[in-house]
């Protein structure tokens, strides 16, 4: 703070006023910001990030092919499958049905980038609700409610995912449903012991005192109180949940032809390694990589960066 000279002729309120003025205070997410800008990882990542979905939304414009057009004066060369091409516009090659690798890699990329970040918000939406409604209410209510979190996360996701998309039909709809109502469980269990803490604050108990409804403090006081935590964990969760979706989609039962995926892509990258060629696999593949460093990479900053511990 910059010594301000007293002035004998002002009176000493208005000195003071005159000091206190110039004394600026840094809210908490200011701080936060800061500390986020200083990761040199975490911004890299971030640019990355943005690189990857410009690429995703707007890379088709750059191609004269479409993801699922047929270049017939290529197909009949198998030993040609994957091979990047300037002249005829396959940038990334092209697979062994003919289609251009390129545009697929864009879409795979869209699709994946959705399923993550869509399943993300169904299991942020839900979890912090659920959780939040949970460990406010407490008692019976609270243990009803985790004993049925309990219950849930006994079963194996992946079985239960499986099962959903075989009953309901395998698509992209059932896809981001199934994955965000599954990995709400988490969420709910971090949000109920985050608000078990600010329940007992001082000004939570004055809107109790002052007959403020349940569920608008949970609104106004809880939830707003808990945006650092589930901003974390979501940017953490969207990598799990593209990987979740890959692993779906290797084993046939993502997307379906004509869409695709980053993990179909790769699945079918495998099958042309016979061929001796790595192209096909190389792209989808770099593009995830790229794709979930970046996630956990921005995670870990906005972790570090709202660690009430460096405040």
């Amino acid at each position: 703070m910059t010594n301000i000279p007293l002035n004998p002729q002002q009176p000493k309120t208005a000195q003071m006023a005159e000091r206190m003025t110039e004394v600026k205070g840094r809210s908490l997410w200011a701080d936060a910001r800061t500390r986020f800008l200083r990761n040199k990882a975490a911004m890299v990542s971030v640019f990355v990030l943005v690189f990857v979905a410009l690429f995703a939304f707007f890379g088709q414009f750059l191609s004269p092919w479409d993801n699922e057009t047929i270049d017939w004066n290529v197909l009949g060369n198998v030993a040609r499958v994957g091979q990047p091409s300037l002249e005829n516009g396959h940038y990334f090659g092209f697979d062994d049905s003919g289609r251009d690798l390129y545009n697929r890699v864009v879409q795979g990329t869209q699709i994946s980038l959705m399923v993550g970040i869509v399943g993300s918000l169904i299991a942020v939406i839900v979890g912090t609700i659920y959780g939040a409604v949970a460990g406010f209410v407490g008692g019976r209510v609270d243990s009803a409610m985790m004993r049925f979190v309990d219950i849930a996360m006994s079963i194996p996701y992946m079985f239960v995912l499986i099962l959903l998309l075989v009953v309901f039909g395998r698509s992209i709809s059932m896809l981001f449903v199934g994955i965000g109502l599954i990995a709400w469980l988490d969420m709910s269990r971090i949000v109920r012991g985050q608000t078990l803490s600010i329940k007992n604050k001082e000004f939570i108990e004055a809107a109790v005192a002052t007959g403020v409804p349940t569920f608008t403090i949970i609104r106004r006081h809880i939830v707003p109180n808990l945006l650092g935590v589930v901003v974390v964990y979501a940017t953490l969760l969207v990598p799990q949940m593209i990987l979740t979706e890959s692993f779906i989609s290797f084993l046939g039962l993502g997307v379906q032809e004509p869409l695709t995926s980053l993990g179909a892509l790769i699945s079918e990258g495998t099958a042309t390694m016979s061929y001796g060629t790595l192209w096909q696999l190389f792209f989808p593949l770099g593009f995830f990589v790229i794709t979930i460093f970046s996630f956990f990479f921005i995670g870990d900053g906005l972790r570090d960066a709202l660690d009430p511990k460096d405040r």
